[in-house]
């Protein structure tokens, strides 16, 4: 056969090359777009991904407010949270805290399917959500990225 030696190449931060993308989420599913975003900040639909390494892109998500649950999410989804103190648990219902903060509804679905550890501290600070359509990342001048083609 030969001398052919094959080697894996194994990404580190000096040899990552990011870049920065932009996301309408308008009209999207919740959890769809979530799972795929969490992919581009992870760094999976790369070649060179490690998974100990952050190589994904940063990403810019639009629209916030616009987004989509399917059924009757809107009204049986749940989200809770506790202040520390006995009987300080608090729910609130989808409808309401889109009301209230709808940036949060988003980075909650990433983040949920991000890692549980340092890394995916990491990786969650190269999400950046906005409510409307205008966003402060115009200097870095993100690639506008359709969810359809993305895997």
């Amino acid at each position: 056969m030969g001398n052919i030696s094959y080697k894996t190449i194994s990404a580190n931060k000096a040899t990552t090359n990011r870049e920065w993308l932009l996301i309408d989420a308008e009209n999207e599913v919740l959890g769809r777009l979530a799972s795929k975003v969490a992919n581009l900040i992870r760094g999976k639909h790369k070649t060179n991904y490690t998974p100990h390494v952050a190589c994904g892109d940063k990403v810019v998500i639009i629209n916030a407010d616009k987004i989509k649950l399917t059924g009757n999410k809107w009204s049986d989804k749940i989200y809770m949270k506790h202040t520390g103190y006995p009987g300080g648990q608090r729910t609130i219902t989808a409808e309401k805290l889109m009301e209230r903060n709808p940036i949060t509804m988003v980075e909650k679905a990433v983040k949920g399917m991000l890692p549980k550890n340092i890394l995916g501290a990491e990786l969650y600070r190269q999400l950046y959500v906005y409510a409307g359509p205008d966003h402060k990342q115009e200097a870095r001048q993100p690639r506008k990225v359709e969810l359809n083609s993305i895997r």
